[in-house]
């Protein structure tokens, strides 16, 4: 389903501001996957999901995905095959416009945008009966500008959007870090229907140790730009947030002698 080969990344090349966001990363995710991808700030996760999305070119690598080779595809061409939900609530909608508005752009994603009429009596039925599912009364304010929303209930609408037209992937970058503790949890227990339910092949990214480990089927540890743990199958269901808290410690102390040794190297200690 999605094949990630060798991929490299490195932003401001030769100069003081370099950084190798993504060193060699080789990934293969199979189709209707649960994957978490986690790690600190500055692992590497989000550039990787910005990868597969297209936001830039890798500068070497590969990234098929579906059995397309879309390694150059821009970013608006692979729209067509993923459905992405940002960590801004205010990101990927229209906030001037209505929710029905919103959406019928969501039911065009990938097809020919003629003229014609976008709001149709069968798109305005199909809507009222998924927002009614989300169970926040939503379903009877489709006029109202989606930007006049909370922001919990502007990230059910999008992932809603996202998955639409059914994506080969669906991309989470941390789409519950902006929200408070009880609308976060309505969005995780929305994304593990929704995923589980149309068995969706998603990538989501998270900092959180209890996220990892309470969704998915599939844990991806990332640091510095490398995947350094790979988590699955009877694996993945014994691990417990303190588990990959100590990951993290032993990563960090890792890290903290090759700098000590470093810097006995520059002193001429060693």
């Amino acid at each position: 389903m999605l094949t990630i080969q060798g991929v490299t990344k490195t932003f401001h090349p030769g100069t003081i501001n370099e950084v190798r966001a993504l060193r060699g990363v080789d990934l293969v995710i199979d189709k209707g996957a649960f994957v978490i991808v986690l790690g600190m700030n500055g692992s590497g996760k989000s550039t990787l999901l910005n990868a597969v999305a297209g936001s830039f070119f890798t500068d070497s690598g590969s990234i098929h995905l579906a059995g397309r080779d879309v390694t150059r595809w821009p970013e608006h061409r692979r729209a067509e095959l993923i459905g992405r939900v940002f960590q801004n609530p205010f990101s990927g909608t229209a906030a001037n416009m209505s929710i029905a508005e919103n959406f019928a752009l969501a039911a065009r994603r990938g097809k020919f945008r003629g003229l014609g009429w976008a709001l149709s009596r069968r798109l305005m039925n199909s809507l009222r009966d998924r927002i009614a599912g989300l169970r926040m009364g939503l379903e009877d304010r489709l006029d109202n500008a989606i930007g006049t929303l909370s922001g919990g209930q502007r990230q059910a609408l999008t992932l809603l959007m996202a998955t639409w037209i059914r994506p080969e992937l669906l991309l989470l970058d941390e789409h519950t870090a902006a929200l408070d503790p009880r609308s976060a949890e309505q969005i995780l227990a929305l994304t593990n229907e929704v995923v589980t339910r149309d068995q969706l092949t998603t990538l989501m990214v998270t900092h959180s140790m209890q996220q990892a480990t309470s969704l998915g089927d599939r844990i991806i540890m990332m640091n510095q730009g490398r995947v350094l743990h790979d988590f699955s199958g009877a694996e993945k269901k014994r691990l417990h947030p303190e588990d990959l808290v100590e990951s993290f410690r032993e990563i960090r102390a890792r890290e903290q002698l090759d700098e000590g040794a470093a810097a006995m190297l520059r002193a001429g200690y060693v």
